[in-house]
């Protein structure tokens, strides 16, 4: 196996951890505490769920140390594309990691608010607007953090698109799930009362997957980059 193959591999596992990881703490957990539009029975599932809470936030700072990886083992394979736009990659990605594990904060004080010492200062209705309060200030936090992670996709996307030993294909659907990832946040922040199309969000979630599987699976052509 080529150095190349096996860079490719390690970045390919160091991804499926952050895919998985990302699909527990950002999807699974939330689909089975959060209730939109009823902060009084987000707060009881939350109580209800405790230990399920506390495993999102665990395997969620999983994912952050991966993310932080991740970077910077593509930048190993894909820096002799081009070096300026693969350092612009790392520098994008990294940003992401102190802006989402500070948004984590949030969640570890709705823990202290609903059963720590804490709480016993507080009526119950002080106790739902608290943690209420920091499950906002945590989905604000992850909200920044999304910028980032749609601003990393873009040199990425390019990158596999040149390499021309990663298929482009991919590149074209990172590059696109970075843009949906970008407007989502603008829009987010602009019209926050009409719903974002999932659909756009789309290539992020092909194309990671598929470069993904492809570093890990199949590996690298001989390189011939332009």
């Amino acid at each position: 196996m080529s150095n190349e193959n096996k860079i490719s591999r390690l970045a390919g596992a160091i991804y499926l951890v952050v895919v998985v990881t990302g699909l527990f703490s950002l999807l699974y957990v939330p689909s089975q505490v959060n209730v939109s539009g009823d902060a009084h029975a987000t707060v009881g599932n939350i109580v209800a769920h405790n230990s399920l809470f506390r495993a999102g936030i665990a395997v969620f700072l999983i994912k952050q140390v991966a993310f932080l990886l991740l970077p910077l083992a593509l930048f190993k394979l894909l820096r002799p594309v081009h070096q300026s736009m693969a350092v612009l990659m790392v520098a994008l990605a990294a940003v992401s990691v102190p802006i989402a594990l500070v948004s984590l904060t949030n969640r570890l004080d709705v823990l202290d608010i609903i059963g720590g010492s804490y709480s016993q200062a507080l009526s119950p209705n002080q106790i739902q607007s608290h943690a209420v309060l920091a499950l906002n200030a945590y989905g604000n936090g992850l909200l920044v953090a999304t910028l980032f992670w749609g601003l990393w996709l873009l040199p990425f996307g390019c990158l596999v698109i040149r390499s021309g030993f990663l298929p482009k294909i991919l590149g074209i659907l990172l590059f696109l799930g970075g843009l949906g990832y970008v407007a989502q946040v603008f829009w987010e922040v602009l019209v926050p009362t009409i719903r974002f199309p999932d659909f756009v969000l789309f290539p992020a979630a092909a194309g990671e997957i598929g470069i993904c599987l492809w570093l890990l699976v199949v590996g690298v052509r001989a390189r011939h980059a332009r």
